[in-house]
């Protein structure tokens, strides 16, 4: 009995193994062996930075393109973008490095706080309750859902200002921290030569005098930025300036004449004092001055010492009476200056 029961289970094992292997053959889905190669490549970070549902999505996507243009691992950057090249035969895609920045001046002495928050500490739930602790209602509130998001410790909280820093040595660009705020206030901008990068740290929609009361640093709208950009890389909407990244050429001039200090600079070398600039002004200017008048000054000289030499000193002219006192002619005086006596040379 025993032995028949072995035989009849293996048996019925047999069968259904035969039975699978042909469903297997006859429902096989092909998969090109260059997935799971460019899968090897991807660093696996599944951030879905990319665009498409994980590395293994990002994979496939770019076995089925006709070309890597517009395909980018942000984790990876341009390096992995060129071992993927090389393995499916095309050229790598290029695309500049980007970071992620929080447009955010609000730290605890721009903008005083007005009221207490003592609920979950999550930024999505704060912010479907209430507009937050302070008086701008668009700013970062501090309560880290995109320091949870990150999985690369990129960025955290500051706790002398309560706003998110992002180390951009560690930024990958994913965009997990983008996707996790709840006021849309980080965003991926160009990295920009040797990291710097000038933006428009404010997403305030509030008129000018409500923005500038809940935030000193916050963006009035005042156009003045728009005025001196001589690249059209400035724009106002919705009264708040933005700066477009593909246009800036990192003249600063924006920076300078922005009244709130809402518009940043990052990664840039000190700027001169204006006080030695114009210091050095008036150092060159001194000699040229100098310069100028010496001419004049040695004119006037020059005409005081000959005028002198010019003026001719001539005796007073006497009159002689006649016997019958009427007045005589004048008498001339000789070159010596002395009178002559007419009565002398008859």
């Amino acid at each position: 009995m025993i032995l028949i029961a072995v035989i009849s289970l293996g048996a019925i094992g047999a069968i259904g193994a035969i039975v699978l292997y042909a469903a297997s053959k006859k429902f096989e889905v092909y998969e090109d062996p260059r997935i799971a190669q460019i899968q090897e490549v991807l660093p696996g970070a599944n951030c879905g930075g990319c665009g498409y549902p994980g590395c293994g999505g990002f994979a496939g996507t770019c076995v089925k393109a006709s070309s890597l243009n517009g395909l980018m691992c942000p984790v990876g950057g341009s390096e992995v973008m060129g071992k993927i090249a090389a393995i499916l035969g095309m050229e790598a895609a290029s695309a500049e490095p980007t970071v992620a920045v929080v447009r955010c001046n609000g730290t605890c002495e721009n903008r005083p706080q007005t009221n207490r928050y003592d609920g979950v500490r999550s930024c999505a739930i704060a912010t479907s309750l209430y507009g937050g602790e302070t008086g701008c209602t668009y700013g970062c509130l501090g309560y880290g859902d995109c320091v949870k998001a990150c999985a690369f410790d990129a960025i955290r909280i500051n706790p002398l200002t309560g706003i998110a820093e992002v180390d951009e040595e560690k930024c990958t660009s994913c965009g997990a921290c983008v996707k996790a705020c709840p006021k849309n206030i980080i965003e991926l901008r160009k990295k920009g030569p040797k990291g710097r990068r000038v933006f428009v740290s404010c997403v305030n929609k509030d008129k000018g005098v409500t923005a500038k009361k809940a935030c000193s640093a916050a963006c009035i709208g005042c156009s003045l930025c728009l005025k001196q950009c001589e690249f059209g890389a400035i724009t106002i909407e919705n009264n708040v300036s933005y700066i477009d990244y593909t246009k800036c050429r990192l003249c600063r001039k924006c920076v300078d004449v922005c009244p709130t200090h809402a518009i940043r600079e990052v990664n840039f070398p000190p700027k001169k004092k204006k006080e030695e600039g114009a210091a050095t002004a008036q150092t060159v200017a001194r000699p040229a001055a100098q310069a100028k008048a010496a001419p004049a000054a040695t004119a006037k000289a020059t005409t005081d010492v000959a005028a002198p030499a010019a003026i001719k000193t001539t005796a007073p002219v006497e009159t002689k009476a006649t016997e019958t006192g009427a007045a005589a002619a004048p008498v001339a005086p000789s070159e010596t200056g002395a009178p002559v006596n007419d009565n002398n040379q008859k």
